[in-house]
């Protein structure tokens, strides 16, 4: 048993209450920060992008699918990577079933990423998942949404990402993100929002109840614990 204070039933609920004092600071302090996400302004995006689709090429427009908006993961699989991120691949588990839920609510959600469309789809079909995945090989929408990095800025000795600029040491070139967009009847496409680093951390639906378990997360470094589903070990059986 860990080391934690046991205390009386009457004793938790002094504390419990206290807690929910502060959840509930956190909820309004969360809808104020939603607030102020949907005030933001908007960018019109003016670069004619293209994508490898399943149905052919597609441009960013065509990728709302009849919807006004448009969300994008910016899933890390770089061309010739073998396995997409282990944590990329952790979200994606959390966003098949919210497909019919946003589809209905005029949002379209996929994923992109820099590989080409066959590895995407053979990392796709292995990991059995369902939700639209798009390639923007060839083209600069990563580099522009600043998820990708090129040999020129390595060279520079840092990248921007997250709104910052960070050392280039490791040789990263692709890093996580989420970016939303909007388009008008006309046609016309907006950038409305994007989120990196832990941002989108609050689609990850194990996290927000693994911090609700008596021992939280439990690591000693970000989502060290996780693994792509098919590379768990088995579970131990339950004892009896």
């Amino acid at each position: 048993m860990p080391d934690h204070a046991v205390v009386s039933r009457e004793e938790w609920l002094v504390a419990r209450r206290a807690l929910l004092q502060r959840e509930r600071e956190a909820t309004h302090l969360r809808d104020a920060v939603n607030a102020e996400r949907l005030a933001l302004p908007w960018v019109r995006v003016d670069v004619d992008y293209r994508f490898q689709t399943p149905d052919g090429e597609k441009t960013l427009g065509d990728l709302f699918d009849g919807r006004s908006q448009l969300v994008v993961y910016h899933f890390m699989l770089g061309p010739g990577w073998k396995a997409g991120c282990p944590g990329c691949s952790f979200l994606a588990d959390h966003l098949g079933g919210a497909l019919v839920h946003l589809n209905h609510h005029d949002v379209t959600l996929t994923a992109v990423s820099r590989a080409p469309l066959a590895e995407i789809g053979r990392y796709k079909e292995r990991m059995g998942w369902q939700f639209p995945w798009v390639s923007s090989f060839g083209t600069r929408f990563n580099r522009d949404f600043g998820v990708s990095f090129d040999a020129e800025d390595h060279l520079s000795g840092k990248v921007r990402y997250n709104y910052a600029d960070l050392p280039a040491g490791d040789g990263t070139s692709e890093l996580p993100g989420l970016s939303a967009f909007y388009r008008d009847p006309d046609g016309t496409v907006f950038h409305t929002y994007s989120s990196y680093a832990r941002g989108p951390e609050e689609l990850i639906g194990t996290l927000m109840i693994l911090d609700r378990a008596p021992l939280g997360r439990n690591e000693t470094s970000t989502m060290d614990f996780v693994r792509r589903h098919d590379e768990y070990d088995r579970p131990a059986a339950a004892a009896e």
